[in-house]
């Protein structure tokens, strides 16, 4: 018997005979003697692992799933806007909190990340046989104290990025700009301006608003899909505390020459500086041909058409560069709360050397070098190393090194070259995906790491198998040789008013 798993966001076909066999194949213990004996057929395993979503019978509930899935594919869903109108229904879906009051916001949030803390606890107990993080400091029921959540410090309006879609809206026009409603797999696709929205600033919706207004009077027509054709495609909007606005427009060069596109460069130039679009005031436009659903800088450079190349922050005491392909978090006050709570957990001083992973522009780590005898950073973006050293030459930081390229490349050898007894204070923040497990086994088996910070924004995702192989045994099969580390505190960080979602910071020491 096979059935098509879903959990975790994984979809593949799964053998059903045995929960060790799921579990293998989700890799969460690809090896049995990650379990103790006692742990290995533990009751209600189902209920353990899909949590109470899945209750009932094991089996039938994924059967169950995939056969939802079958009705659906036969009957297509439309959407259409019966039940509330398509700003109601935008807004229950990218901002799912909006009804509620921020103190009922945090109150959710706060019970969500005990419930994925309450999860993890069982998984830790299943692995060490007992409870390996007894000694520490605990909340009642979970494995280590679990401080109160940080509200933002901005309910509204808060996000210094936005990325708008352009497609069809509710009444047809193709040139719609806003935020998607609907599935790609159902053909339903229906883009809603997102003027209404509480997490937008007003700022990003004039924008949206004058580039929509441009695709209208623009001969060109928009690029809904990649084998269809058309030109004009998403806009990003980047803004930052001093009011100061980049915008990003994307393009699909499809077979235009060079010289029709300097056409198409210049007409967007003239309409954002001279025509209609110049009540935005932006500070910089690029223009970004892109021939893939979405480019790096290295892949298609973004081309400046005017304006400044950067726009800058000021943040802890700091100013931070930051270019139109760098990370940065999309709520600045909210931001400055998460890196207070990084520096406070990671107690570093001028002993230690701070260890930051996938930095980003470097905040962390610039924020901590005067408390550290050294930072050294590596960040996957090129554009964002550039802003981290230009920041750091800026401000008159000299105890930091920034590294481009992939972690689990470049962090082994960079650990090798600092086995000198001192000890190591790491910090990671990785994207939703979490770390690629050399980075993990690069860390368990540094033995001047003492101390992590893991800064999770999905910590019931892949994060939960990098703690477990943080925590677990030493395990020769998977290459975790050294001592685990112990979860001791766990402080949430509301960066996302509205939503359901939250940062979670992770103290780790061994």
């Amino acid at each position: 018997m096979s059935v098509f798993l879903w959990w975790a966001g994984i979809k593949r076909r799964v053998p059903m005979h045995s929960a060790r066999c799921f579990l293998s194949r989700v890799d969460l213990f690809s090896k049995s003697e990650l379990l103790p004996r006692c742990a290995r057929k533990p009751p209600c395993w189902s209920q353990l692992f899909l949590g109470s979503a899945c209750k009932g019978n094991f089996t039938h509930v994924i059967a169950k799933k995939h056969q939802r899935g079958q009705k659906s594919q036969k009957k297509p869903r439309h959407l259409g806007p019966p039940e509330g109108s398509w700003q109601e229904r935008l807004a229950d879906v990218v901002t799912p909190l909006w009804r509620l009051s921020y103190e009922e916001q945090l109150k959710m949030k706060f019970e969500a990340q005990k419930k994925i803390l309450q999860r993890l606890e069982s998984y830790l107990k299943m692995l060490n046989g007992v409870n390996g993080t007894i000694a520490a400091p605990r909340s009642e029921g979970l494995c280590c104290f679990l401080h109160p959540i940080i509200p933002s410090p901005v309910i509204d309006g808060y996000r210094n990025k936005s990325t708008f879609s352009v497609n069809r809206g509710p009444d047809g026009n193709p040139k719609t700009v806003g935020y998607y409603l609907g599935s790609w797999r159902e053909r339903n696709i229906v883009c809603v301006r997102s003027n209404h929205l509480k997490n937008i600033p007003e700022k990003h919706n004039q924008v949206a608003k004058y580039y929509e207004i441009f695709l209208q009077q623009s001969p060109m027509e928009p690029c809904l899909l990649f084998h269809e054709g058309g030109y004009w495609r998403e806009l990003i909007v980047r803004t930052n505390s001093q009011g100061h606005t980049m915008a990003i427009i994307t393009f699909h060069p499809q077979e235009l020459t060079q010289e029709e596109l300097c056409v198409q460069k210049e007409t967007i130039k003239e309409f954002f500086t001279k025509g209609p679009g110049a009540v935005c005031d932006l500070t910089s436009l690029y223009f970004q041909e892109s021939t893939m659903t979405r480019c790096s800088h290295q892949q298609s450079p973004y081309q400046l058409l005017f304006g400044e190349p950067h726009i800058f922050e000021d943040l802890l005491g700091l100013k931070i560069r930051i270019s139109p392909d760098a990370f940065f978090q999309i709520n600045t006050a909210g931001a400055e709360m998460l890196y207070r709570t990084v520096g406070e957990l990671s107690g570093v001083n001028s002993n230690t050397i701070l260890l930051d992973i996938c930095c980003g522009t470097g905040v962390i780590g610039l924020s901590l070098a005067p408390y550290t005898s050294q930072v050294l950073g590596i960040e996957l973006v090129e554009q964002a190393v550039e802003d981290a050293r230009w920041t750091a030459a800026f401000n008159g930081i000299t105890n930091c090194e920034f590294h481009t390229g992939r972690a689990e490349k470049i962090l082994p050898q960079l650990l090798k070259s600092k086995e000198d007894g001192q000890l190591i204070v790491a910090v990671v923040n990785p994207a939703r995906a979490g770390l690629h497990y050399q980075v993990v086994q690069a860390i368990r088996n540094c033995r001047a790491i003492r101390t992590l910070v893991f800064v999770s924004c999905k910590p019931q995702g892949e994060t939960t198998r990098n703690i477990i192989e943080l925590c677990c045994p030493p395990n020769s099969a998977k290459k975790l040789l050294g001592e685990p580390f112990v979860l001791r505190q766990a402080v949430p960080v509301d960066l996302f008013p509205h939503t359901p979602h939250c940062e979670l910071v992770l103290l780790f020491t061994r």
